[in-house]
């Protein structure tokens, strides 16, 4: 147990924690053994069976092509012709936060990432959700017996609750918390050593 803490706040389908992704991987590697690392999910957008409008898809997928051109993160633009996007990414909240009851958080997440941005799968829907569960080892019946349990929902809400008492304005965010006191830390999302120095600062003081 280390004496600081690293808060990791995101959203499994905001882009721009998936293009995240490999920097964050580098970050973490760095700091292991310096902080404690935590995963916060922040909830994009709330539930809804409402379909995404016209605009909202264009603006996505202009998002999109916008970070890749940037990052070089792959998207599998079929997604807008196989599915039928909603926006809501309250569901694929909950679906980490239940793989994190099985330990399984981190793995879920890459499983719901890939499987909406690199397969065109839409994690807005319970069968994909439940299919990215039983991917990486947990059983259909009890991954939904959590995802939709009264304690779940309870849990969801009490992080939501926490991570807007945090410094964030936005995902993927980066919250370093040392000698009680709360740090912004800017992400950079093609140099790792930014960010890392930046918490050595910070950790040195």
């Amino acid at each position: 147990m280390n004496n600081s803490q690293l808060i990791y706040v995101y959203d499994p389908m905001c882009s721009w924690c998936w293009c995240f992704q490999k920097c964050w991987q580098k970050i973490q590697d760095a700091l292991a053994n310096e902080v404690d690392i935590i995963y916060k999910v922040g909830g994009l957008a709330v539930d809804s069976d409402q379909p995404m409008t016209v605009s909202m898809q264009q603006f996505l997928q202009q998002t999109w092509q916008r970070i890749g051109q940037q990052t070089g993160a792959k998207f599998n633009f079929d997604f807008w012709q196989n599915c039928q996007p909603r926006r809501s990414t309250y569901p694929a909240c909950r679906a980490v936060i239940a793989a994190r009851y099985f330990n399984k958080e981190r793995v879920m997440l890459g499983a719901i990432q890939q499987g909406y941005y690199l397969s065109a799968h839409n994690p807005s829907d319970l069968n994909t959700l439940v299919s990215c569960a039983q991917q990486i080892g947990i059983a259909a019946d009890e991954f939904l017996a959590i995802l939709q349990s009264e304690q779940l929902e309870q849990a969801f809400q009490q992080e939501l609750a926490y991570v807007q008492q945090l410094p964030v304005q936005g995902f993927p965010s980066l919250v370093l918390c040392h000698k009680q006191q709360y740090f912004a830390i800017a992400v950079n999302y093609t140099n790792a050593n930014a960010v890392i120095s930046t918490i050595h600062c910070i950790l040195a003081d």
